[in-house]
């Protein structure tokens, strides 16, 4: 099923709503990693044709190409922000961009106000030098040369031009220390404003809470993926030791006997049955599958003994199924057989309610979908091993009080008919 879902990229959306968060991240995974493999093989045709000599393909001029970023182990380079020690937080980044803008914004403000303020000052001195270079009056000038004749020895005025450029350069120093001041009091106080939004800084809490989780259910796949790869490698490499891979299929059992309470007289099998919610040919080709692959492997039978197991259920939708766990304690749980594709599906209790997982057996083994990668040869070996292992880790569902049948008769009958 598994193989079905990558080779078509599509999942039916009702069956992807009884999937678990966790089995969707893995999914999600397992079809990102199936694009990748598709891209590089489409990317390594399109390089085998390119050095084939084609005559007849006209040259390509500014054509453009896309190179992709290696890491150290060959493969494409990516950067998750937040993930490295040394990366910055959010809100950090957010001030600096705020304040480079801010700065930049006055820096300008202030090189147009001393630029105005210097061609203010120029044209101010033109005007005062037009007014000393002008020629005094003719009893002015001989008034003058009296007195040079009578006090040859007195010293000359000084000149002005020293004395205005130490002004113009005071004014100048004064001009700038009150623009960076200026610049400095309308940062620290959009800093200051920008800070105390309320609004703002509770969405930022939210969405660092999102992100943090997103990225602990994601780093939690990725652990739970490894892990279980790397155990089933290992038990593959025991198997390679001579003992086959497929589980060897044990004898057909008997059918069982199924037993009515006191007090009910015995009814016919041929009037029982169960309420279908599906069609009448889904379901009996879900019924038809069961009885010629999944009898064989023992599905629904005890290990040890020829009775069915109390965990073990027929056709159920999935609002039955919750119902009979409603009446149980966390840790109940039930195999069903889907009603929507040929497999099972196990509902458990848990404390926060009711969750779902589908059970491949398209590889006449059984395994959880995207979960569980771990071969077991009957759905009895699944239930035990996860006595003790959890389903995942996250969850920690340990099967522990299977929810038994609460019907007469029962309603798995239609498939050991």
């Amino acid at each position: 099923m598994l193989r079905q879902i990558l080779a078509d990229m599509y999942i039916d959306p009702e069956l992807l709503a009884e999937l678990s968060e966790e089995q969707k991240q893995i999914l999600f995974f397992k079809m990102r990693e199936e694009q990748i493999r598709r891209w590089k093989e489409r990317e390594a045709a399109m390089e085998r044709k390119e050095l084939l000599p084609v005559k007849s393909r006209p040259k390509k001029e500014n054509v453009k190409t896309v190179h992709w970023k290696l890491g150290a182990d060959k493969e494409v380079w990516v950067w998750v922000m937040g993930e490295h020690p040394l990366d910055k937080p959010y809100d950090v980044l957010c001030s600096e961009i705020i304040a480079e803008r801010e700065q930049l914004r006055a820096e300008k403000e202030a090189e147009e106000l001393r630029k105005t303020q210097s061609d203010e000052f120029t044209n101010s001195m033109k005007t005062k030098s037009q007014y000393y270079n002008q020629p005094a009056p003719n009893h002015i000038c001989e008034t003058a040369a009296e007195k040079e004749e009578v006090k040859p020895t007195s010293t000359p005025e000084p000149t002005l031009t020293g004395e205005n450029t130490k002004k113009e350069e005071s004014v100048k120093i004064k001009q700038d220390e009150e623009i960076k001041q200026i610049d400095e009091e309308k940062t620290k106080q959009i800093c200051k404003n920008w800070k105390e939004d309320s609004e703002w800084q509770a969405s930022l809490r939210k969405s660092k809470a999102a992100d943090e989780k997103r990225r602990s259910l994601a780093k939690q796949a990725r652990e739970d993926y490894k892990r279980l790869s790397q155990r089933g490698r290992s038990g593959e490499g025991l198997q390679s030791a001579g003992v086959p891979q497929k589980p060897r299929r044990p004898p057909l059992p008997p059918k069982p006997q199924f037993l009515t309470p006191a007090g009910c007289p015995p009814k016919p099998l041929g009037n029982q049955g169960v309420s279908r919610t599906a069609s009448g040919s889904a379901q009996e080709d879900i019924i038809q599958w069961f009885k010629e692959e999944q009898l064989p492997f023992r599905a629904g039978y005890e290990k040890t003994s020829d009775t069915i197991a109390p965990w073990f259920h027929g056709i159920l939708t999935l609002k039955k199924a919750n119902e009979l766990l409603s009446t149980g304690v966390p840790g109940s749980f039930l195999i069903r057989v889907s009603e929507k594709i040929k497999g099972y599906a196990l509902s458990y209790l848990s404390e926060e309610g009711c969750k779902h997982f589908l059970i491949d057996a398209s590889a006449d083994s059984y395994s959880f979908l995207g979960v569980d990668q771990l071969q077991h040869a009957s759905l009895a070996d699944l239930v035990d091993y996860h006595k003790e292992e959890p389903i995942t880790s996250l969850g920690k569902e340990l099967l522990l009080y299977p929810c038994g049948q609460q019907e007469h008769p029962p309603d798995y009958l239609e498939l050991f008919k």
